[in-house]
Order: structure tokens, then C-alpha cells, then sequence
């Protein structure tokens, strides 16, 4: 019992300083309803509350990248989310006044949640879709990693002490999911790999259950497959990550 009470109290503190170190956020919603003639906008991403640097980081980040979806004229400069789904209305307005009857209605979408939150790191997944025009329009997934210490967003690879070691182990994971033979090349069954060499995707990031790879349309295979993901587990990417970001199942 002398040892089981000082065990349980370490235990429950780790879960108070977990819990207090959480941020908090809230919902915002933006759409489009200025007028009758325009395109349709539909936002709803998470907010961090609270005037500290990381809280800013982590929105002016997750702005930069609805600019970045939302801007459709690279000419035009616009630095606030308002100003993108005005550019983005404005040259919707500018095609259906040129091409009326061929002008169908362009769409822009994009909605985001905390995956993943620890005491040093978070995960925030956001999903984006435009259409403006065409055959189909362009869904993505982006993975968004913060280091809440450093107050940074963090690159793929800042997250490993072994990236090669990751890299290998993925190929690995990948071929199995994919049913691709050890000895083939890694486009074998059709993927377009780069150099027919496997790379990890452009987005990865954190979830409850392990780090999810995903790779969006076009990046590795065509528009028709869909995004391809792939889910590797904690207990076997932790001896990849740097020790802050392991997360003890």
C-alpha cells in the first residue's frame, strides 16, 4: 500500500498538469451571404482562445492557409480570410459576366478540428474544397504541428530524431497496405511516386490513434483513387520521434 499511494498520486497529477496545459478553442463559422450572385463559401475552423503566442500561431497559420485556398489570382494581394472570399467572389462575378450561360457556380470549403493535443504538441486537421469550374473541383487534406512550448509550427520532419528510420518503416507499412511485393519498384501497382522512389506525403500529422500519412489527389496517384492514408501506430513510430513528441499508449 506504501508504494501503491505515491504511485497514484504521481499518476493524478500528470493527469491535472495534462489537463490544465490543454488549450481551449471555439468554432468559427464564415459563409458567404452578401448577395444573390455569389459563389457558395462555407467555413467552420477551430479558433484558439486566449491572447498568448501560441494561440496566435496557431490562427494566423490556419488564415494563411484558408488565403491560400480561397485566393484564386495570384496578382491580387490579400492578407485577411474576409479579403480572400472577397478576391475569391470578385473573380467568380468577373467569369459569370463574361461567360454567363457557361458559368457554372464555384463552391469553397474548408472545415478543421484539433486531432491530436498533448503538453508539447498539437495537431489540427483541415479540409479544404473548391470548385471553380471544370470537370471536378479539389479536395485536401493539410495537417497543421504545433510545438506549444516553442510556440512554432513545426515542418514533417522536425518531429523525428530518425527520419530515415521512419521512412523506411512507412515504405514498409505501405507496401503491405497496398499490396505491393517487397522486391517490385514501388510503382509497380501504379502509383506515381517521384523517381519511382517512395517519399513520405506532403501532409502527416498526429491522431489519438498513431500519425496519419496522408497523400492528396494527384500527389502519388490520379484524381480517381481519392486521397491515399495510410495510419502507422504510436508503439511502433515513437523510436522515430523526438522524445517530447512520443506519446505513451
Amino acid at each position: 500500500m506504501k508504494n501503491v499511494l505515491p504511485t497514484l498520486f504521481l499518476s493524478i497529477l500528470l493527469l491535472c498538469c495534462e489537463s490544465e496545459s490543454k488549450l481551449t478553442f471555439e468554432i468559427a463559422q464564415l459563409e458567404n451571404t452578401s448577395c444573390s450572385n455569389c459563389p457558395e463559401i462555407n467555413i467552420s475552423i477551430p479558433r484558439a482562445l486566449g491572447e498568448t503566442r501560441i494561440a496566435e500561431k496557431i490562427n494566423t497559420t490556419i488564415n494563411e492557409e484558408l488565403i491560400y485556398t480561397l485566393k484564386f489570382e495570384d496578382s491580387i494581394n490579400v492578407d485577411s480570410v474576409k479579403g480572400a472570399m472577397e478576391s475569391f467572389t470578385q473573380s467568380y462575378q468577373g467569369f459569370k459576366k463574361e461567360f454567363d450561360e457557361e458559368t457554372i457556380s464555384w463552391e469553397a470549403k474548408a472545415n478543421g478540428e484539433v486531432s491530436f493535443e498533448s503538453s508539447f504538441l498539437l495537431s489540427i486537421t483541415l479540409n479544404t474544397y473548391t470548385f471553380t469550374g471544370g470537370a471536378h473541383g479539389y479536395a485536401a487534406t493539410t495537417f497543421l504541428n504545433f510545438d506549444k512550448g516553442k510556440n512554432l509550427e513545426l515542418e514533417p520532419y522536425q518531429l523525428f530524431k530518425d527520419l530515415e528510420g521512419f521512412i523506411a518503416l512507412a515504405e514498409i507499412k505501405f507496401r503491405e497496405a497496398q499490396e505491393i511485393p517487397k522486391t517490385s519498384n514501388i510503382n509497380a501497382t501504379g502509383f506515381m511516386f517521384s523517381g519511382d522512389r517512395f517519399h513520405l506525403p506532403e501532409n502527416l500529422g498526429f491522431t489519438e490513434k498513431g500519425i496519419q500519412l496522408i497523400y492528396n489527389q494527384y500527389e502519388i496517384a490520379s484524381y480517381a483513387d481519392g486521397p491515399i492514408e495510410l495510419l502507422l501506430p504510436f508503439e511502433e513510430v515513437n523510436q522515430f520521434l523526438k522524445k517530447e513528441y512520443q506519446v505513451i499508449i
